[in-house]
């Protein structure tokens, strides 16, 4: 049996960067995925790199507090600091879900000082697919 060929090229293969000195990112992607539950902010560099993220249940909210505005606006907080210190200004926000926490971590972008490009919505929305599960009584 032939021994298989590595891929060129692999991210197995090389690191990324050097470690040392952390790199200059000029601007960037952040994604706020707002569930019921839980509020998850990544932040990516043009390639789709991750270079921070953070999530409410990272932060220490426990339960039903995770799906709180607070929990998202801390989360997106601590997810930006890391990256303004390596220099981004501006980022292009996508958000998906619908939770609680997506205006809150909207607004904790904003107030970080990093200049917002646009904000797209990409929530997955049916055209009359799949029977959606029935709605919940409380």
């Amino acid at each position: 049996m032939a021994k298989p060929t590595p891929k060129i090229g692999s991210r197995k293969n090389r690191r990324i960067g050097s470690r040392k000195h952390p790199r200059k990112i000029p601007k960037g992607f952040i994604y706020v995925q707002a569930s019921f539950n839980n509020t998850i902010v990544t932040v990516t560099d043009v390639r789709g790199r991750v270079i921070s993220w953070s999530s409410a249940g990272a932060c220490g909210f426990k339960g039903t507090r995770r799906g709180t505005p607070f929990a998202a606006q801390t989360a997106a907080g601590n997810a930006i600091r890391t990256v303004a210190d390596q220099g981004m200004q501006r980022a292009e926000v996508i958000i998906k879900g619908p939770g609680l926490g997506r205006d809150a971590a909207l607004r904790a972008i904003r107030r970080s000082g990093i200049l917002v490009r646009f904000i797209r919505d990409v929530t997955p929305m049916p055209h009359n697919g799949c029977r959606s599960p029935k709605k919940r009584r409380v």
